[in-house]
This record gives C-alpha cells, structure tokens and sequence, in this order.
C-alpha cells in the first residue's frame, strides 16, 4: 500500500530519527530517510498512519535492506491490536 506518512524510528543507546513511511504491508514497510542505517539494526517504530491521531507502535523491526536513503523494515515484534490496526489499514487500501 503506498502513502506518505511520518515514521519515527528510535534503537539502541538513545539512536532515534525519523523517516517518510513509502509503503507499508501487514508483515514491513519502506521508508526514506537521511539519517544513516546500517542492515541488520533492531528499531522500535511508531507509524503515524492516515487511520487514527495517534501512532501505530511496531516494538521491534528489523532493517533488511538499504538502497541510499530508502531502506525495507521486517516487523518482527508487533502487539495483536497493533497487528490487527495495520491488517485492517491495508485491506482497506485494495
């Protein structure tokens, strides 16, 4: 599903950032930033997705690519009703 949204990404020793959301699915997403990454890092994310005010909180993801300033996040740790949230978001969007 592709939109534009504000993503904050925040990991370990007080490392946090943000980044443009490009497009999501129910299992990751990609997304742009300037701020360097390196594959492999585990980041907690919120998602300020179109759905609600407030964020979708993705507790773990891990960074599977990096092309320049845009990289693929695997969510590894998500909450049932955050599961739920983003289930329902992109079934939305077909």
């Amino acid at each position: 599903m592709l939109l534009s949204c504000r993503l904050f990404f925040f990991g370990e020793d007080d490392f946090e950032g943000e980044a443009t959301l490009l497009d999501i699915s129910a299992s990751g997403c990609r997304a742009s930033s300037s701020i360097p990454l390196e594959i492999g890092m585990i980041l907690r994310l919120s998602l300020f997705l179109p759905d609600h005010q407030w964020p979708l909180r993705i507790n773990q993801a891990l960074i599977r690519w990096i092309d320049h300033k845009e990289f693929g996040l695997e969510f590894i740790d998500i909450t049932m009703a955050q599961r739920e949230r983003l289930r329902t978001l992109v079934m939305k969007a077909r």
